[in-house]
């Protein structure tokens, strides 16, 4: 595919040693969604965080990058279906109407035994990103979920 292609989404599949009770709460606690939607080198204050849980209801964030730049996020969610699926919209232009979607998929492995464990799979589709974009956005995704197992192993 060329440089100047452009995609429609991408899936990131992570497993994490939490029930799925606690990886749908990271997702839809904003206590905890701020910790690991910033990471260590990005941060999301809590107190620009909103996040109105039902469908039809929105959420917003304000990341602070490490050079003075802020990302304004913008959604609402679609689907609440805890602990299992989770749908919402997603765009870090609030003028723009276009919107990406994600779709977040919790399930429990097939005969895992031990301590619980969740498979997530986070599908965000019509990005309209181009190839290197969406490169960049799985780093950044990829970043996230990593400060998301530290995050659910803490609380464990």
């Amino acid at each position: 595919m060329r440089e100047n292609a452009v995609n429609n989404g991408l899936t990131i599949n992570r497993a994490f040693a939490a029930p799925r009770e606690r990886v749908f709460a990271a997702w839809t606690t904003p206590e905890l969604f701020s910790v690991w939607f910033g990471t260590d080198a990005v941060d999301v204050p809590l107190e620009t965080l909103n996040m109105d849980v039902r469908v039809g209801g929105s959420w917003s964030a304000v990341m602070h990058l490490p050079d003075g730049n802020m990302i304004h996020w913008v959604g609402e969610y679609l689907e609440v279906a805890p602990p299992s699926r989770l749908v919402l919209t997603i765009t870090d232009n609030p003028a723009d109407s276009a919107r990406g979607t994600i779709t977040v998929e919790l399930t429990q492995p097939a005969g895992a035994t031990g301590p619980a464990m969740t498979e997530m799979t986070m599908t965000q589709t019509g990005t309209g990103l181009t190839d290197a974009q969406l490169a960049q956005t799985r780093i950044g995704y990829n970043g996230f979920f990593d400060v998301m197992e530290e995050l659910l192993e803490a609380n464990g």
